[in-house]
């Protein structure tokens, strides 16, 4: 089966880098500007008003406002104000990576199979908003505050990964991006070479330093990690936590990785287990976060970001 891939539209100067082309202007509605002005990449991390507080990592968009990985998700993210954007990224079998969580569509569209087996055609035939509003919003008192139309489609269509920081670029402001490749996959080290091969195409795979980078790459796989270390060694990797390992939990990290995502229930567990991350030097980014008391947990523990699916929220509660 050909494994070729589909990635356009980027383009980068010396200190500036713009992606985006003529045929993605207007593409876009949370851009103000849709005439001349190219498509910039803001490289700041954060907004200079928010550089003293906790970043804020919108899981899977706000995916408790809008369905999980869909353009609507992202858009209301970054019109919440997220800090940072986080998305799973699977293969398709025609080698394109698209933002979806689980191995199969079952869960989240209205087909199924899996992501690996079947091509980017199959996938953008599907709907990834109809099990969700169906299955979400008759079981709460008060309807969300989007809804779709029939000019929507593309909205809760499959979202590529391309189409996805075209969104960010486009942002009009700073926004990161946290991706996590998922393992096991038919497709093994062949995920990290295509995500590598997108980012440099927007001029993002290989930034000056980690601190320089607003994109980083979260896996559960120390193996998939890396892979991205060896190819890109500056570019900032997080190696995910569901549970402490023994041999880690004296703070140690696999080998230049220096951000730790632990879950929140390691937090409220062990919360002994970050203060030791912290005085490792790592920095500790908590997924997911939803609940207040969680958020004050995290204040208190001192984590450098707070993923949640509830962006606006978690914004509003470190803002009081």
């Amino acid at each position: 089966m050909s494994r070729q891939v589909a990635i356009s539209g980027a383009c980068g100067s010396k200190g500036t880098l713009y992606i985006g082309h003529d045929g993605q202007k207007g593409r876009n509605p949370c851009s103000s500007d849709r005439t001349t002005t190219q498509l910039r990449w803001h490289h700041d991390a954060v907004t200079p008003a928010r550089q003293h507080r906790i970043q804020v990592v919108a899981h899977r968009g706000a995916s408790e406002e809008a369905p999980e990985h869909t353009l609507a998700a992202y858009k209301k993210a970054i019109e919440d104000g997220a800090d940072a954007l986080e998305c799973d990224v699977r293969l398709t079998a025609d080698g394109h990576l698209v933002c979806v969580h689980d191995r199969r569509v079952n869960r989240t569209s209205n087909g199924r199979g899996a992501v690996s087996a079947l091509e980017l055609a199959d996938l953008a035939a599907l709907d990834f908003s109809s099990r969700r509003t169906r299955e979400l919003w008759r079981a709460r008192d008060e309807e969300p505050d989007w809804e779709f139309l029939p000019g929507d489609r593309q909205d809760t269509s499959v979202l590529t990964l391309e189409r996805l920081l075209e969104l960010v670029a486009d942002a009009g402001r700073p926004v990161q991006l946290a991706i996590e490749t998922k393992h096991p996959t038919r497709w093994a080290g062949q995920v990290e070479e295509r995500l590598l091969v997108l980012l440099k195409r927007f001029g993002l795979d290989a930034p000056a330093a980690p601190g320089d980078s607003p994109v980083r790459v979260m896996s559960f796989s120390a193996r998939s990690l890396h892979r991205v270390r060896d190819a890109s060694p500056t570019l900032p990797t997080v190696y995910l936590l569901q549970f402490v390992s023994p041999r880690l939990r004296d703070g140690r990290l696999p080998a230049g990785v220096r951000i730790a995502g632990p879950s929140i229930r390691i937090a409220r567990n062990h919360p002994a287990y970050i203060e030791r991350l912290k005085r490792a030097g790592h920095q500790v980014h908590v997924w997911t976060v939803n609940e207040p008391e969680d958020v004050d947990l995290c204040v208190e523990l001192g984590v450098d970001a707070i993923i949640t699916n509830r962006p606006r929220a978690v914004l509003d509660q470190l803002d009081g």
